[in-house]
């Protein structure tokens, strides 16, 4: 048989192949590798965490249980405390004078036993505003991981599908390669050396080669990133990134105790329920999960998670799930200053078609949703005029904002109830703590399961009491920031107090001695010249400071005239006024503006319309101009930058003024907040508690009164 290649080009193609079997093995290898250094970047912040915990515990702890190890012996050999002792070998402790080879062993035991529990309460958090090399090593190693895990698998697959074929073409071609065994070959084993030959040829010429090659090179390339493009990764992404670290890394993010306030029994089944995400855009945390299962498998529930941790994603995944097991309508009713956002949340997280059931065209869009199925999504109001054919039927009712119909005897609560009349499941959604209202909670638990209501009923005058909580667990479901979100940044919180010059002081005092309670409240701002306004020079002082750290700011205020005045202030940086005049499509209009301006850009918004339904994550500082009357309601408003995908701690700047109302205000609020602290979640008059109500403020205002007259007596007006 005549021979189609030479021995150079045998031994070239052999080598290429060699080196491309070997390449694409560690680039399919890459993906496992990086995310085993995840795992132990993670093991070093706890690590280094660990040893700076146990630097301030000393060695007596060693004998807690009475131990009699002589403490004063390891103090001698230079052990200080407990770290310096969990980092000492045995051998190293068994040479120190007084110890001995058992005392060592018992020391050894003691403190690995103190590491072991300590790292077990050690969580990881990751904030852009705190780059130590441990949590940059983190942030890269995920960041790595995000980029080569496509090519990584890629060559994987290429790998799989190639490597018995490329092989035996190299054994075979091995077989006749050289001039030598050529001419002693027999002429099966040149058709196997020709064929091998043939075909590792035509894996080059036809572009394969090239193709792996590239992924190939992608892989390599993804494994060096920088630190800054890391960490703008994790700033884009932070979301991806702690799921990441849940998988990679269990029990260091937040509390992994997902089924929070369940049963075990009925926590195990949940856990069993099948959940389908094909078709889920995005990526859920582990807790979202879990409260999608819940969701699918309790059917008629009512989700109160707490604001920032992502019911609507979690009712979007619930979707998701039934429509791969067959389902295809699905309605939303919500709020009007959510509608537009729940449509681009369905679009941005999901395959799903979203139609706006909403406006002169409602009735369109109606028929549209019920011939194509998707997700119908109207507001409470629009709820009252639609109906439905008698004999159709949705998968599932979600009722976002529930305790809007908490009350049944409203027109939206019926409409509502109508409507559900025709779905197969209900979800009601809220972020209120309804355990600070315990009849609002056991109204909606009837319209859901009406058997739960009943047995819980008896037991609502103990409603922090497991066996209330047991009652209610088959359809209340809700978790807090603290109980699954401990890897947030920092909430950094300042009272920026300002001091007023001569025409704040007269405006506020005019203000007040006419009982003018708006006036009165809107210390500093109501001035003409801004100028002379302490709070807005302060305003934009902290607005500089943010552009120069890379921040956008949000600005609230109660007051329609002030957030005017911060529009005014603000000029080009502005972003703006979110109000209740401004509808639904125009207030995502600025939100979308703003997600893509440069640091140093305001977002200014009237609390009330502002502070609920908004997610603002691309903000990280956030100044309120005036104490509110309630907590709660600025609570709210921190929220909306304060939440899950918040890559950067959060500065919460108070702009306030001495000597005034606002002081008192605060004051009286700082106490009450106390007792909400003691009661929030527990009690039914806790929200109240911490309301400064119309005669507090009224009693404040007369005070100011007499101070004021006071002043003026004394200096002789």
């Amino acid at each position: 048989m005549k021979r189609t290649f030479t021995s150079s080009q045998a031994k070239e193609i052999t080598k290429t192949y060699k080196a491309f079997l070997q390449d694409l093995r560690k680039a399919a290898e890459l993906s496992h590798t990086l995310k085993n250094g995840i795992r132990k970047a993670c093991e070093r912040i706890i690590s280094a965490k660990v040893t700076n915990i146990l630097k301030d515990v000393p060695l007596e702890e060693l004998n807690r249980e009475r131990k009699g190890i002589r403490i004063k012996a390891l103090r001698d050999a230079g052990f200080d405390n407990i770290a310096a002792v969990a980092s000492a070998g045995k051998l190293e402790l068994e040479g120190i004078n007084g110890i001995g080879p058992n005392t060592a062993e018992v020391i050894k035991e003691i403190t690995d036993a103190i590491v072991k529990s300590t790292a077990a309460a050690v969580k990881i958090q990751l904030s852009a505003d705190s780059r130590d090399p441990d949590s940059t090593a983190l942030v890269q190693a995920i960041s790595a991981y995000r980029h080569a895990k496509i090519p990584s698998d890629e060559c994987e697959r290429i790998y799989t599908e190639v490597f018995d074929a490329v092989s035996l073409a190299l054994d075979d071609l091995a077989s006749g390669g050289n001039i030598f065994k050529w001419f002693f070959a027999s002429n099966p084993n040149k058709e196997r050396a020709a064929e091998g030959y043939r075909y590792l040829s035509m894996l080059r010429e036809n572009g394969y080669f090239e193709d792996a090659a590239a992924w190939i090179e992608a892989a390599k390339k993804a494994r060096a990133v920088s630190e800054e493009d890391a960490w703008d990764d994790f700033i884009e992404h932070s979301v991806d990134f702690f799921t990441l670290i849940e998988e990679t890394a269990p029990n260091v993010l937040g509390n992994d105790e997902a089924i929070y306030g369940l049963p075990a029994e009925l926590a195990a089944e949940i856990r069993e329920e099948c959940f389908y995400p094909d078709g889920l855009t995005c990526t859920l945390r582990r807790y979202q999960e879990f409260g999608v299962r819940y969701i699918l498998h309790q059917k008629r529930v009512l989700l109160g998670d707490e604001m920032g941790l992502g019911k609507t994603v979690q009712a979007i995944a619930a979707m998701v799930s039934l429509k791969n097991t067959g389902a295809a309508h699905f309605l939303v009713v919500c709020p009007l200053s959510v509608l537009a956002n729940w449509g681009r949340e369905v679009r941005r997280h999901s395959r799903l078609h979203a139609v706006q059931i909403h406006g002169p065209k409602r009735n369109e869009a109606l028929a549209e949703w019920i011939v194509r199925g998707g997700v119908g999504l109207l507001t409470y109001e629009t709820a009252s005029m639609i109906s439905l054919p008698a004999d159709f039927r949705m998968c599932m009712l979600t009722a976002d904002e529930a305790h809007y119909i908490k009350n049944p005897k409203t027109k939206r609560s019926q409409a509502v109830r109508v409507l559900s009349l025709h779905a197969d499941r209900l979800l009601y959604m809220t972020g209120t703590a309804l355990e600070n209202r315990t009849e609002e909670m056991l109204k909606l638990i009837r319209d859901l399961q009406p058997a739960v209501a009943m047995q819980a009923e008896p037991l609502k005058h103990m409603i922090t009491a497991p066996q209330f909580r047991e009652k209610v667990a088959p359809v209340y479901y809700r978790r807090k920031r603290e109980d699954v979100l401990s890897e947030l940044p920092e909430l950094i919180e300042n009272q920026e107090w300002c001091t007023m010059n001569a025409e704040e002081w007269y405006a506020y005092k005019e203000a007040v001695l006419a009982k003018d309670y708006a006036g009165s409240r809107r210390v500093s701002w109501n001035v003409d010249d801004y100028a002379y306004s302490s709070k807005a020079q302060r305003l934009l002082e902290l607005i500089e400071t943010a552009e120069e750290e890379g921040r956008k700011v949000i600005v609230f205020s109660f007051f329609l005239d002030t957030v005017a005045k911060v529009c005014s202030l603000t000029e080009e940086r502005c972003y703006g006024p979110i109000t209740g005049a401004v509808p639904a499509p125009k207030r995502q209009q600025i939100l979308d503006a703003f997600e893509h301006a440069p640091a140093g850009s305001v977002l200014v918004s009237q609390i009330q319309a502002g502070g609920t339904g908004l997610n603002i994550q691309s903000a990280s500082v956030v100044v309120i101009c005036e104490p509110q009357l309630k907590p709660s309601t600025e609570n709210q408003a921190i929220s909306r930058a304060y939440r899950m995908g918040q890559p950067r701690n959060v500065l919460v700047f108070r702009l306030l003024c001495e000597d005034t109302i606002e002081e008192k205000i605060m004051d009286m609020l700082a106490n009450k907040q106390d007792t909400f602290d003691a009661f929030a979640d527990h009690s039914a008059a806790a929200e109240r508690v911490s309301e400064l109500d119309a005669a507090t403020l009224n009693r404040i205002i007369e005070e100011e009164i007499e101070k004021i007259r006071e002043e003026n007596r004394y200096a002789g007006l």
